[in-house]
Protein backbone atom coordinates (compact mmCIF):
# COMPACT_ATOMS: atom_id res chain seq x y z
CA UNK A 1 0.00 0.00 0.00
CA UNK A 2 1.21 3.90 -0.79
CA UNK A 3 0.81 6.28 1.06
CA UNK A 4 -0.90 9.56 0.18
CA UNK A 5 -1.18 12.77 1.38
CA UNK A 6 -4.70 13.61 1.94
CA UNK A 7 -4.86 17.04 0.93
CA UNK A 8 -3.69 15.95 -2.63
CA UNK A 9 -5.66 12.87 -3.13
CA UNK A 10 -9.13 13.31 -4.76
CA UNK A 11 -10.90 10.21 -3.07
CA UNK A 12 -11.43 11.35 0.45
CA UNK A 13 -13.46 9.62 3.46
CA UNK A 14 -16.05 11.85 4.70
CA UNK A 15 -17.51 11.92 8.38
CA UNK A 16 -19.70 8.99 7.54
CA UNK A 17 -16.54 7.12 6.72
CA UNK A 18 -17.97 6.47 3.37
CA UNK A 19 -15.21 7.07 0.35
CA UNK A 20 -16.21 9.94 -2.16
CA UNK A 21 -14.22 11.34 -5.20
CA UNK A 22 -14.74 15.32 -5.55
CA UNK A 23 -14.91 14.58 -9.54
CA UNK A 24 -18.34 12.39 -9.29
CA UNK A 25 -20.49 14.73 -7.36
CA UNK A 26 -21.99 17.63 -8.95
CA UNK A 27 -21.24 21.17 -7.02
CA UNK A 28 -23.76 23.81 -6.47
CA UNK A 29 -22.17 25.91 -9.31
CA UNK A 30 -22.67 23.03 -11.93
CA UNK A 31 -26.32 22.26 -10.87
CA UNK A 32 -27.30 26.34 -10.69
CA UNK A 33 -25.89 26.69 -14.25
CA UNK A 34 -27.78 23.79 -15.65
CA UNK A 35 -30.58 25.17 -13.65
CA UNK A 36 -30.14 28.65 -16.39
CA UNK A 37 -29.85 27.01 -18.94
CA UNK A 38 -32.57 24.66 -18.97
CA UNK A 39 -35.00 28.31 -17.65
CA UNK A 40 -33.32 30.14 -21.00
CA UNK A 41 -34.25 27.06 -23.14
CA UNK A 42 -38.32 27.30 -21.47
CA UNK A 43 -38.38 31.13 -22.26
CA UNK A 44 -36.76 30.66 -25.69
CA UNK A 45 -39.29 28.21 -26.53
CA UNK A 46 -42.54 29.92 -25.06
CA UNK A 47 -41.13 33.05 -26.75
CA UNK A 48 -41.52 31.57 -30.26
CA UNK A 49 -45.16 32.65 -31.62
CA UNK A 50 -45.40 29.14 -33.78
CA UNK A 51 -47.28 31.30 -36.31
CA UNK A 52 -45.93 31.24 -39.69
CA UNK A 53 -48.44 32.95 -41.90
CA UNK A 54 -50.15 30.18 -43.26
CA UNK A 55 -53.11 30.08 -41.80
CA UNK A 56 -54.02 33.93 -42.46
CA UNK A 57 -56.68 34.81 -43.87
CA UNK A 58 -55.81 37.85 -46.37
CA UNK A 59 -56.96 41.29 -45.62
CA UNK A 60 -60.27 42.71 -47.26
CA UNK A 61 -61.22 45.61 -48.56
CA UNK A 62 -62.64 48.23 -46.69
CA UNK A 63 -65.66 50.13 -47.85
CA UNK A 64 -65.21 53.46 -46.52
CA UNK A 65 -68.33 55.24 -48.33
CA UNK A 66 -69.67 56.69 -50.97
CA UNK A 67 -68.30 59.36 -53.27
CA UNK A 68 -70.75 61.52 -52.99
CA UNK A 69 -68.89 62.25 -49.30
CA UNK A 70 -65.28 63.62 -50.46
CA UNK A 71 -66.35 66.84 -52.04
CA UNK A 72 -64.23 67.94 -54.64
CA UNK A 73 -61.37 70.44 -53.74
CA UNK A 74 -61.90 68.63 -50.14
CA UNK A 75 -61.74 65.47 -48.49
CA UNK A 76 -63.12 63.39 -45.62
CA UNK A 77 -61.27 61.67 -42.64
CA UNK A 78 -62.42 58.51 -41.92
CA UNK A 79 -61.35 57.60 -38.69
CA UNK A 80 -62.31 54.11 -37.80
CA UNK A 81 -60.23 53.26 -40.95
CA UNK A 82 -57.72 56.45 -39.97
CA UNK A 83 -57.46 57.09 -43.23
CA UNK A 84 -58.02 60.57 -45.00
CA UNK A 85 -59.32 60.53 -48.70
CA UNK A 86 -59.33 63.62 -51.31
CA UNK A 87 -60.48 64.66 -54.08
CA UNK A 88 -58.03 67.61 -55.43
CA UNK A 89 -60.22 67.21 -59.10
CA UNK A 90 -63.95 65.79 -60.09
CA UNK A 91 -63.03 61.84 -60.41
CA UNK A 92 -59.25 62.27 -59.07
CA UNK A 93 -59.08 60.45 -55.20
CA UNK A 94 -56.21 60.23 -53.06
CA UNK A 95 -55.86 58.99 -49.93
CA UNK A 96 -53.32 58.71 -46.88
CA UNK A 97 -53.19 58.00 -43.82
CA UNK A 98 -55.41 60.29 -41.30
CA UNK A 99 -52.30 59.71 -38.46
CA UNK A 100 -50.32 62.88 -38.19
CA UNK A 101 -46.61 62.80 -38.59
CA UNK A 102 -45.55 65.08 -35.77
CA UNK A 103 -47.53 63.47 -32.45
CA UNK A 104 -50.06 60.76 -34.04
CA UNK A 105 -53.05 62.80 -33.48
CA UNK A 106 -55.83 62.02 -36.40
CA UNK A 107 -56.15 65.19 -38.75
CA UNK A 108 -59.21 66.76 -38.51
CA UNK A 109 -60.28 68.37 -41.75
CA UNK A 110 -60.01 68.75 -45.55
CA UNK A 111 -60.26 72.53 -47.24
CA UNK A 112 -58.51 74.51 -49.47
CA UNK A 113 -56.41 71.79 -51.05
CA UNK A 114 -54.72 71.08 -47.54
CA UNK A 115 -55.42 68.52 -45.11
CA UNK A 116 -55.18 69.81 -41.61
CA UNK A 117 -54.56 68.90 -38.17
CA UNK A 118 -56.23 70.36 -35.59
CA UNK A 119 -53.76 68.93 -32.67
CA UNK A 120 -50.68 71.46 -33.25
CA UNK A 121 -51.30 73.28 -36.83
CA UNK A 122 -49.64 70.82 -39.17
CA UNK A 123 -51.40 70.95 -42.88
CA UNK A 124 -50.63 68.53 -45.54
CA UNK A 125 -51.46 68.88 -49.56
CA UNK A 126 -54.39 67.45 -50.21
CA UNK A 127 -52.74 65.78 -53.71
CA UNK A 128 -49.39 64.42 -52.43
CA UNK A 129 -50.03 64.57 -48.78
CA UNK A 130 -46.59 66.78 -48.55
CA UNK A 131 -45.91 68.56 -45.44
CA UNK A 132 -46.88 72.36 -46.04
CA UNK A 133 -46.58 73.69 -42.48
CA UNK A 134 -44.90 72.27 -39.62
CA UNK A 135 -44.18 70.84 -36.87
CA UNK A 136 -44.88 67.46 -38.53
CA UNK A 137 -41.39 66.01 -40.02
CA UNK A 138 -42.40 63.67 -42.79
CA UNK A 139 -45.19 63.55 -44.91
CA UNK A 140 -48.85 61.77 -44.89
CA UNK A 141 -48.45 57.81 -45.81
CA UNK A 142 -50.28 57.16 -49.52
CA UNK A 143 -53.39 54.18 -49.15
CA UNK A 144 -54.33 52.77 -51.64
CA UNK A 145 -57.96 53.35 -52.82
CA UNK A 146 -60.27 52.44 -55.72
CA UNK A 147 -63.74 53.65 -56.92
CA UNK A 148 -66.21 50.38 -57.36
CA UNK A 149 -69.96 51.01 -57.98
CA UNK A 150 -70.00 54.08 -56.30
CA UNK A 151 -68.38 53.78 -53.55
CA UNK A 152 -64.74 54.69 -51.68
CA UNK A 153 -63.04 50.87 -51.29
CA UNK A 154 -59.54 51.15 -49.17
CA UNK A 155 -57.25 47.99 -50.34
CA UNK A 156 -55.19 46.29 -47.83
CA UNK A 157 -51.65 47.40 -47.34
Amino acid sequence: MRATDPSTDPTTVDPTGTPSTSSAEPTRRILLCGALVAAGGVTLVACGSGDDGKDKAPAADKVLGPVGEVPVGGGKVYDDAKVVVTQPAAGDFKAFTAVCTHQQCLVGSVSGGQIHCPCHGSSFDANTGAVLGGPAPRPLAAKSIVVTNGQVVLKPA
